[in-house]
């Protein structure tokens, strides 16, 4: 039989965690040599194309407010009773899927402790191996220092996880430094480099998916709020923003866009012949390609894509409840690899100013940072499978 890899994203707010492990599993089977299964928390996967040997599970979805607060995005249960109906879900299928690999993103125990069950019985059956994915930015350190201590995340790191991958360039943010990681947890650390797509150039083939959206002719500004839950004010700030005369503007909405903010775009789309607003789009990747220019929140996913593409970007940072956008995107500026507008400092007249401005002068990406981590994980997968168990290392330590 096929190794099977499972990948686990909790999914309360946004597609980012779910887009980020889909990228992983597409990698992962793209030698026909591995099958994948995507357990999400977002119902939205289904509408994204899943790669051959890729199956989806959907577990009940967790909303997430602006002030950091959870619940039940939709059925009329309490969050402990969510959590006990996805954590028996999770347990169910991991114990009938048997996966070589789990890959389990930011929370070593699922959200809430969801996985808590799943982890104990795969650990105490042996035969699969455990990986925690991280972003290389979490928030701010002593943010994570303390959640970290309150929750004993490195005691469950140490107890279950064979390998931590940290999908980043230790080079732009180390985590190891940054938040004081123990040397135990430290020795499991592999870093994958940046999770960046290969995209196309942006030329000839690469447009054609385009033609159905019926986009003006001209260079492209392109805006991208990731879900949209929270890119009402950029969003609105880039249909309202002066354009070059040679330049269009598309923005994309994203699934999670509140409805009233949705009208008011389209409102604006029908006043400016040179703007379009997409609610959707499966594959904004091909989007990304051929824009001239990218304003854009800082999520992981997209920040990636933006550098894989070497596009000049404008990267406006969400700063609450977590300031992990605003790190990543400060020191990437630092790099000279894109520009950063801070939230407060949104207006049309700061896009404008962007997009008129001269951008010739930029540093290239793939020169400074490891943009490599997608072609990388399937060798460490391999080295996750080959390695010893953990109680066998111990076993050798005692």
């Amino acid at each position: 039989m096929k190794p099977r890899v499972a990948f686990y994203s909790h999914d309360a707010q946004g597609l980012g965690h779910m887009r980020r492990n889909l990228a992983l599993a597409g990698r992962v089977v793209q030698d026909g040599r591995r099958s994948a299964l995507l357990i999400t928390g977002a119902r939205e996967a289904g509408a994204l194309p899943m790669p051959d040997g890729v199956e989806c599970l959907t577990l009940p979805a967790l909303r997430k407010t602006v002030d950091g607060d959870y619940g039940s995005r939709s059925l009329d249960l309490s969050l402990a009773s969510l959590l006990r109906l996805r954590a028996e879900t999770v347990c169910s299928v991991l114990e009938v899927f048997e996966p070589d690999v789990f890959v389990v993103d930011k929370h070593p125990l699922g959200f809430g402790g969801e996985l808590e069950a799943a982890v104990s019985l795969l650990r105490a059956r042996g035969g699969t191996r455990l990986v925690l994915g991280l972003r290389e930015v979490l928030d701010e350190p002593e943010v994570v220092r303390e959640e970290w201590r309150d929750a004993d995340t490195e005691a469950a790191i140490a107890t279950f996880y064979d390998q931590v991958w940290v999908y980043g360039d230790r080079t732009v943010y180390d985590p190891v430094a940054e938040y004081g990681l123990s040397p135990a947890v430290a020795s499991k650390i592999r870093y994958t480099g940046y999770l960046a797509p290969d995209l196309p150039d942006g030329n000839g083939d690469a447009r054609d998916p385009l033609r159905e959206l019926d986009l003006p002719d001209g260079r492209m500004a392109l805006c991208a709020v990731g879900g949209g839950q929270d890119g009402a004010a950029l969003a609105e700030a880039f249909v309202h923003a002066p354009v070059p005369d040679d330049m269009v503007a598309v923005a994309i909405a994203g699934p999670f866009m509140p409805g009233k903010t949705r009208k008011r775009l389209h409102a604006a789309a029908v006043d400016r012949g040179g703007l379009r607003v997409l609610d959707f789009v499966r594959q904004p990747q091909q989007l990304l390609a051929c824009a001239d220019r990218v304003v854009a929140m800082g999520g992981y996913n997209t920040v990636c894509e933006l550098l894989s593409a070497d596009r000049p970007g404008l990267i406006v940072p969400r700063e609450r409840p977590r300031r992990e956008q605003l790190l990543r995107a400060q020191r990437l500026e630092q790099l000279g690899v894109l520009d950063v507008l801070r939230a407060g400092d949104v207006s049309p007249a700061a896009i404008g100013d962007w997009l008129a401005a001269d951008r010739r002068e930029r540093v290239r990406a793939s020169d400074v940072i490891d943009l490599d981590g997608l072609r990388r994980v399937p060798e460490l997968l391999v080295e996750a499978v080959a390695s010893p168990r953990i109680q066998e290392v111990r076993s050798r330590v005692a």
